[in-house]
């Protein structure tokens, strides 16, 4: 239970490790510049250590069908019920993602209201798990190259996969 937590500190104490993952200096600033920094980041790097951790995708149904990661579960953003998530225990690690990152801070802001402790918004979100190299796949579990980049003003932060909006 100590480690975890010193883990936790880890994560918030080094924040320009958190923005030093992004390779593309104008997204990373449209991020930095869109994020309250009221819900604590975690970079995909970190994200990918972590074990036992509850992935909410926050876009909606349209986009999480295109692709998602691997064992989310699709919250919404619109229509974000916490009776969706009922199952969660306070207590559990939740990472939140989007397109960019907005939509889920604004989901783990609730979150936090609610009364969860570890509740972490994926820097970057879907579009820099994407960058980064890293699968996602189709509602039926097979792994795809789309993903869904919102609309076309969005898809220009994606930089490999297929871009579907």
């Amino acid at each position: 239970m100590m480690f975890k937590k010193f883990y936790y500190l880890l994560l918030l104490a080094l924040p320009q490790s958190i923005s030093a993952q992004i390779k593309n200096p104008e997204f990373k600033e449209m991020l930095d510049s869109i994020y309250s920094h009221h819900v604590p980041l975690i970079t995909v790097d970190s994200l990918k250590q972590l074990k036992n951790v509850y992935l909410l995708d926050t876009r909606e149904k349209e986009e999480f069908e295109v692709s998602h990661l691997k064992h989310a579960r699709n919250v919404g953003y619109i229509w974000f019920d916490m009776r969706d998530i009922y199952d969660i225990p306070k207590d559990a690690t939740i990472v939140v993602y989007c397109s960019v990152g907005y939509r889920s801070e604004k989901i783990g802001e609730k979150l936090i209201k609610n009364g969860y402790k570890n509740v972490f918004n994926l820097y970057g979100s879907i579009f820099e798990w994407v960058n980064q190299g890293y699968p996602v796949y189709k509602s039926d579990g097979v792994q795809t190259s789309e993903v869904h980049t919102y609309n076309k003003k969005w898809s220009k932060w994606v930089s490999r996969g297929t871009k579907v909006f």
